[in-house]
C-alpha cells in the first residue's frame, strides 16, 4: 500500500511539474510573438526623420497600456517599441553592394538599434529583444554638392 501511494505521489509531482513547464513555455512563446509583431509594426511605421514616431505610446512599467497584438483572438499579448537610435558602436552607415554610381556617388544604408518588448499578461511572461536594422538606400558620399 505504501508503495502504491509513493508511486501516486511521484506521478502527481511529475505531472504538476510538466504542466508548470508547459505553461511557462506557452507564455514565453506568446510574449515572443508579441515582440515579433512589434518589430513588424516598427518596420511598417519607421520614419528616419521622426524616430520617436516609430515608438509606441504607453507607460513603460504598465503593460496594460501597450498596444494589443490582436484584440479579438489574443487580448493578453501586447508589445512596446522603444525609440530607435543610432548605434553606440560601429559604423553609422553601411555601403550597399551594387549601388555605387560613377562620379564618386556612393549609396548605402543608415544603421539603427531598437529594443522591443513583448508580454503576455495571462501567463505573466515578458521577452525583450534588441534589433539592429538598416534603412536605405541613402547617399553616403563624402563629396560636397
Amino acid at each position: 500500500m505504501l508503495l502504491i501511494t509513493a508511486i501516486g505521489m511521484l506521478v502527481f509531482t511529475a505531472s504538476t511539474s510538466d504542466i508548470r513547464t508547459s505553461t511557462r513555455i506557452t507564455g514565453e512563446k506568446k510574449a515572443f510573438s508579441a515582440a515579433e509583431t512589434g518589430l513588424y509594426k516598427m518596420i511598417q511605421n519607421f520614419d528616419p526623420d521622426n524616430l520617436s514616431g516609430s515608438a509606441t505610446s504607453g507607460s513603460a512599467s504598465d503593460a496594460t497600456t501597450w498596444p494589443q497584438v490582436d484584440s479579438a483572438t489574443d487580448p493578453d499579448s501586447r508589445y512596446r517599441i522603444n525609440t530607435p537610435a543610432a548605434p553606440t558602436s560601429g559604423a553609422s552607415y553601411l555601403p550597399l553592394a551594387g549601388y555605387a554610381i560613377g562620379g564618386g556617388q556612393q549609396w548605402g544604408q543608415s544603421r539603427y538599434d531598437v529594443d522591443i518588448t513583448g508580454t503576455n499578461t495571462r501567463y505573466s511572461s515578458r521577452v525583450e529583444i534588441g534589433v539592429g536594422f538598416g534603412y536605405g538606400p541613402v547617399e553616403i558620399s563624402t563629396t560636397y554638392k
